[in-house]
């Protein structure tokens, strides 16, 4: 018989010293003197990230969305992706996806939809990250920044979730905003309507 276990909220770590090891623009390693929640003494590092996570679908009148291609130095490939950056301290997120998107795709929203929120890796980062729909769009010219150069693929929806499940997009941020849009289309829950997906 399966049983239920309840979970236990509150905090099981005692925190005994703190002690920022590394600092950068986009990062800071903060090293933690702990009790685990065994008992037993340990450390515990967290990189905790100065930006908030920001990515964006766009969608057009007919059904076809935006990749942003780009070579990803830490994995050493090239990747396609949604148009994605972050938010700067104090930075509303749904400004940094309006900027974000003209910047990566060359495409001002008339519309953003909130469609997920995320923490990213919360076993060793403190990285949050919230995702849009982004629809009623009129095009502009793109202004990547320095360290970005970027190839841009415009294709059906449908193609972009044909491409997550071919393994294609690898982006943790890219699924999982891709897949809870397609999630949202199929349940009926999106709160507003956008074309059917074309193959």
């Amino acid at each position: 018989m399966l049983r239920t276990m309840l979970p236990i909220t509150d905090n099981p770590w005692r925190t005994h010293s703190s002690q920022e090891v590394f600092d950068n623009p986009y990062v800071k390693i903060i090293r933690n003197e702990v009790t685990r929640p065994s008992g037993r003494p340990g450390v515990y590092s967290v990189i905790s990230f100065k930006r908030v996570a920001v990515a964006i679908i766009p969608v057009d009148e007919e059904g076809c969305t935006w990749l942003v291609g780009q070579y990803r130095y830490p994995h050493d490939t090239y990747e396609w992706e949604v148009p994605e950056g972050g938010a700067e301290p104090g930075e509303d997120p749904e400004e940094c996806a309006r900027r974000e998107l003209r910047e990566e795709a060359g495409l001002i929203a008339g519309t953003l939809t909130p469609i997920l929120h995320m923490q990213l890796s919360n076993s060793t980062t403190n990285e949050i990250s919230h995702s849009f729909l982004a629809t009623n769009l009129t095009p502009t010219e793109p202004e990547p920044d320095e360290t970005e150069q970027l190839a841009i693929h415009r294709l059906p929806l449908a193609e972009a979730y044909a491409m997550v499940l071919r393994g294609e997009i690898r982006d943790a941020l890219s699924v999982a905003t891709l897949l809870k849009l397609k999630l949202l289309q199929e349940s009926g829950a999106l709160p507003i309507c956008i074309p059917p997906t074309q193959q």
